[in-house]
């Protein structure tokens, strides 16, 4: 689909007169990333859209990221919004995909009903350069890691790879700090993170749900990054009830 000038790869999926959940990957992911938690939403009555944001997965190519302000991805989403004629929508995101789904609660209210939050990022922990250059060793060692990205990107594995690193390795970067926006934030929010987070600590998750008023906290002893993927029995059942209590369009 022809987005703000570039192709995006959209799953649309469930009942079509279903309240919309849109599912936002994480900075190395694509749809892929939400196998687990796609169909039971599904089964639970939700219409859900899952997209490869520019760059990654299905999508086209992209020169380099526009991190920490995620300007063009924010566009994109606003457009496939208007595009599918979704008036309001749930977002769901995991890591970059949770911080988009903050700026987009903060900067355009109206649009969501509710906001679920995993390991989003409001600012660069000192905890993160150590976590980004291990996930760079990795890529360059690991063969199982390469051979996922490969399959997740198919040939462009190695530009979202490089995008990803690049863009959270800007000096610029460390200055960053979203929290003066998260008040804007009016519906309800769920902002989960695994204890044991790679990037970032506990009160990375607190500082989020402390912003946002009326937010849920909700964080899991002995997780990490991804627990979407790897924490599926927890997680899928606390995010339907969420859904199920806060979320009707």
């Amino acid at each position: 689909m022809l987005v703000n000038g570039h192709n995006l790869y959209v799953e649309l999926t469930g009942p079509e007169n279903g309240p919309v959940v849109v599912l936002l990957h994480h900075g190395l992911g694509s749809v892929r990333a939400w196998r687990e938690q796609e169909p039971s939403l599904v089964q639970a009555g939700y219409r859900v859209m899952a997209y490869d944001r520019w760059g990654y997965g299905g999508s086209d190519a992209r020169p380099g990221l526009d991190l920490p302000t995620f300007s063009t991805d924010l566009k994109d989403l606003s457009i496939l919004l208007e595009q599918f004629e979704i008036q309001r929508a749930a977002l769901l995101g995991h890591s970059d995909g949770g911080t988009i789904g903050l700026y987009f609660a903060a900067q355009q209210p109206e649009r969501v009903s509710c906001l679920v939050t995993v390991a989003a990022h409001i600012y660069v922990e000192t905890k993160m350069e150590p976590s980004i250059l291990n996930l760079r060793q990795a890529f360059e060692t690991d063969e199982r890691f390469r051979m996922g990205m490969q399959y997740a990107h198919g040939e462009k594995y190695e530009a979202v790879f490089e995008n990803w690193f690049i863009g959270w390795h800007r000096l610029e970067s460390l200055k960053w700090d979203m929290r003066p926006l998260l008040g804007q934030i009016k519906c309800p929010a769920l902002i989960v993170q695994g204890e044991e987070d790679e990037h970032a600590t506990p009160l990375h998750a607190k500082d989020i749900a402390g912003a946002i008023p009326g937010a849920d906290l909700w964080l899991i002893p002995g997780v990490k990054h991804m627990l979407p993927q790897e924490n599926t029995a927890e997680f899928n059942p606390k995010i339907l009830r969420f859904l199920k209590e806060h979320c009707l369009n």
